[in-house]
């Protein structure tokens, strides 16, 4: 078995991304995701091209350009937060195909049409239509993953496909489209009419077909919840207002989605003062348009790493600290850009802006895909989309007009002119408000007070999430492994010289815990599974987390994945449950290394365990080996056939290069 150790691999992302990939239903509807993103982008040039042949000879074409990027935004303003409340009412499948349905058709309607005027009501329309469709989509994909720490490699995914590929595919297809008479040799002006025409048709076409697929081989995105909404909608249920106001009340008392709508909200309305800024920005560094197009560029270039960085962050530091920390960094980057005397400098900081904005975004959406219930999801995931269009919307128009306030003045430094506009103190205020947002969502979100937060943040920057402190867990399928080479291992790196704790299995302290809950009948499934996650909780409480603070290493058997698997594989609770109930426990603790003992399952298992049969073993170790190859970069995965002696080896082989100030190669006390 190939041991995996570095953590900073392409091979592990790609790795996490096929485990993502995977799954079936997900596969199918990140295709869908590309042929309605395609869509989007197609029908923003192809609606533009359109509008400017039926507007000929009006004299009101600037307009008319400008009314098809309105008429795409209005509908997020006032139809989002209805797209939550049905994403979490009725059956999202069946949204998302009535959806695209309508959306199809209403293209089809444009080119038949042929008049401007039904061309800006149907592209209305089209744009409440995608309102609806994006939370139930957003919602639904938690659901179709096998486990909750996949949501940010989905995400990833998600927006790869929607701001990467899509994009770059929407408008080649364009191009190839527009280019036809060029092909052609053509230079009839009505063929130009009629290539318009046939772009918005394909644009409809893209979304009749997205409604198929959905309809036909997305079964799963109706989700197990579907015969309860349906019942729900049959017995009368709560109204659209109340689910609305239900949805809101939820959002505000809730202090985790309380910071976020805070953080996004700062978030959105600094950006939105970049943007409307920009333009003039890059007039003062007297860049003219090439600078312009620079400073875009440095922005999405900055997203990009961003989002393809969170992931390893998020590992060393928890998704509620790292959201506001980012955010800060954000705001504090913003002062750099409003200082900026030069392009290279602006450059530089507009990319740390655009870097934090990308790890901000992709936490945001993943805290609301992993941590909020499904029932609520869709609402939470329309709030965001409302917040995106109204607060950035109302920005980008408020930007300019505070410019135009402040009179341009020269200043002097160094015997260097510089010029300062209007665009200087709005990007300055933007930092001081993504800043102050910044650090109100970190105070509303932060789920580890007792740990400082710059220590803990420079740990994780220099990739490892505490300072000193390593825990350890070797998780198997059988109990007598674990135990044996945890023992091992704990008197290898003692010998070392390292400070070393080694934790006991907490499944051996269930009779006292027994005793202190006074429990009549723990026979059942649920009812061990809670006093083994008490247990859990108890001993991370008293001796890990102490241990960790002092800088000691924790090795611990048995953590959290080998009895996570045992009761998944006795089938009596939904694998979902049960990762709620460990994160509780373990308050979202993880391993720094897990140690995985990859042992081929036989009949001489050790007795006395519940369901010892080889066929339950084989599904523990393959629930095992399938959490190792979600996340590559925590596992170490070592072949544990063999002696006791040579697991060993193998054991120390793969944990001793993973271990700080380990200068001398450790050699096992026998």
């Amino acid at each position: 078995m190939t041991v995996i150790s570095d953590s900073g691999t392409g091979a592990s992302t790609s790795k996490r991304i096929r485990s993502v990939l995977a799954i079936r239903p997900f596969r199918r509807l990140w295709g869908v995701t590309y042929l309605c993103s395609v869509g989007d982008w197609l029908s923003l040039l192809a609606l533009t091209g359109l509008v400017t042949k039926l507007a000929e000879g009006y004299g009101w074409e600037g307009f008319a350009l400008s009314a098809v990027v309105l008429t795409q935004l209005l509908p997020g303003m006032l139809f989002a937060p209805l797209g939550g409340v049905l994403a979490d009412r009725f059956d999202r499948r069946k949204v998302m195909v009535a959806c695209d349905v309508a959306r199809g058709c209403l293209f089809l309607s444009i080119a038949f049409v042929g008049t401007a005027w039904w061309l800006f009501i149907a592209n209305f329309l089209v744009g409440c239509c995608a309102m609806l469709w994006i939370p139930a989509k957003d919602s639904a994909v938690p659901n179709l993953l096998r486990r909750p720490d996949q949501v940010e490699t989905a995400n990833q995914l998600g927006l790869v496909m929607t701001y990467g590929i899509s994009t770059i595919s929407g408008f080649g297809l364009y191009s190839l489209i527009a280019g036809i008479p060029g092909y052609l040799n053509v230079r009839d002006g009505d063929l130009g009419f009629r290539i318009a025409i046939i772009a918005v048709v394909v644009n409809g076409l893209l979304y009749l077909t997205s409604a198929v697929l959905v309809a036909v081989r997305i079964p799963e995105l109706s989700g197990r919840i579907a015969v309860t909404r349906r019942k729900r909608s049959e017995e009368g249920g709560p109204g659209f207002l109340v689910m609305m106001r239900d949805g809101l009340a939820y959002a505000w008392r809730t202090p985790l989605l309380r910071g976020l709508v805070i953080g996004m909200s700062g978030a959105f309305a600094a950006a939105g003062g970049v943007i409307g800024s920009a333009k003039l920005y890059a007039l003062s560094l007297l860049g003219g348009e090439s600078a312009y197009g620079t400073l875009f560029i440095a922005v999405f270039a900055g997203l990009a790493i961003g989002m393809a960085t969170a992931p390893r962050l998020a590992r060393r530091l928890s998704y509620n600290r790292l959201f506001g920390v980012t955010i800060v960094v954000a705001g504090l980057s913003l002062v750099v850009v409003s200082l900026a005397p030069h392009l290279g400098v602006a450059l530089l900081a507009v990319a740390f802006v655009g870097a934090a904005a990308g790890i901000a975004f992709l936490t945001g959406l993943t805290i609301i895909g992993s941590q909020v219930e499904d029932a609520m999801r869709g609402r939470m995931v329309a709030l965001v989309q409302s917040l995106l269009k109204i607060i950035l919307g109302l920005s980008v128009i408020i930007s300019p007009l505070l410019v135009t306030l402040v009179q341009p003045r020269v200043v002097t430094f160094f015997d260097h002119d510089f010029k300062v506009d209007g665009t200087r103190p709005v990007l300055f205020g933007a930092s001081l408000l993504a800043t102050a947002v910044g650090l109100i969502s970190y105070r509303l979100m932060d789920d580890r007070r007792s740990e400082p937060i710059l220590s803990d943040l420079m740990a994780a920057l220099r990739g490892r999430r505490r300072a000193g402190g390593l825990l350890i867990a070797v998780e198997g399928d059988t109990r007598l492994d674990t135990a044996a080479q945890a023992r091992r291992l704990a008197e290898a790196l003692r010998a070392n010289g390292l400070d070393v704790l080694l934790a006991s299995d907490p499944d051996l302290d269930e009779r006292r815990l027994r005793n202190v809950l006074s429990t009549a009948d723990l026979a059942g499934v649920r009812a061990h599974a809670l006093v083994a996650a008490a247990v859990r909780a108890d001993v991370v409480e008293r001796e890990v987390r102490p241990a960790l603070a002092k800088g000691a290493i924790v090795v611990m058997e048995r953590y959290v994945d080998s009895p996570l698997a045992h009761f998944s594989a006795a089938g009596s609770i939904e694998t979902r449950e049960l990762e709620g109930l460990v994160e509780w426990a373990t308050g979202r603790l993880r391993p720094d290394v897990t140690v995985l003992l990859d042992r081929t399952p036989a009949a001489d298992l050790e007795p006395g365990l519940a369901m010892d049969t080889v066929e339950h073993h084989w599904r523990v170790q393959k629930l095992l080996t399938d959490m190792a190859a979600a996340d590559p970069d925590r596992y170490v995965v070592v072949d544990a056939d063999g002696t006791e002696d040579e697991i060993a080896e193998r054991v120390l082989a793969a944990v001793v290069p993973l271990v700080p100030r380990t200068s001398e190669p450790v050699v096992e006390s026998t």
